[in-house]
């Protein structure tokens, strides 16, 4: 496997931000795509580390489904029938290719109720541009790779 084909999610739930404008503390993650490497803060107030990480193996079960799949990775979300927005990483299966963007689900522009246990469903197909004309970031890996890193025992 390349370098570009590494992809890992984590989450350190032993170490924990409290931010006074939070709803509770927030768990430091980090997502690497290839030689991409971003850290993220995931509100526990709503869900738990496991509630993420099993949430995490359901968007690959998900992916690997079909051939051509979108699943999402959520990375930090409080209770929908109160928040504004839940933060993502959309997954977009072509072939063994998955393309990955990092996103905002803005709850209140939905047209259905968001749902926590299939949060794909309120992510939208694959755009590489923006209205305005701007290339929208997204990295790139295989299924391989989430193949490697979903099928270790366990997911941290």
């Amino acid at each position: 496997m390349s370098k570009s084909e590494v992809f890992s999610i984590e989450l350190d739930a032993e170490t924990l931000f409290r931010d006074p404008d939070s709803e509770g503390p927030e768990a430091v993650g980090t997502i690497r795509i290839g030689e991409f490497t971003e850290a993220f803060r995931a509100s526990l107030a709503y869900w738990s580390a496991d509630d993420y990480r099993r949430s995490w193996r359901l968007a690959y079960h998900r992916l690997e489904s079909a051939d051509d799949a979108i699943s999402c990775l959520i990375t930090s979300i409080t209770d929908p029938a109160t928040s504004n927005f839940v933060f993502c990483w959309p997954l977009y299966r072509e072939g063994e290719q998955v393309f990955v963007q990092n996103s905002v689900i803005f709850l209140d522009e939905l047209t259905e109720a968001f749902d926590p246990e299939a949060p794909w469903a309120s992510v939208g197909p694959r755009e590489t541009i923006t209205e305005d004309g701007d290339e929208i970031s997204e990295w790139h890996t295989s299924m391989d790779a989430l193949r490697a890193f979903f099928r270790r025992p366990a997911v941290r």
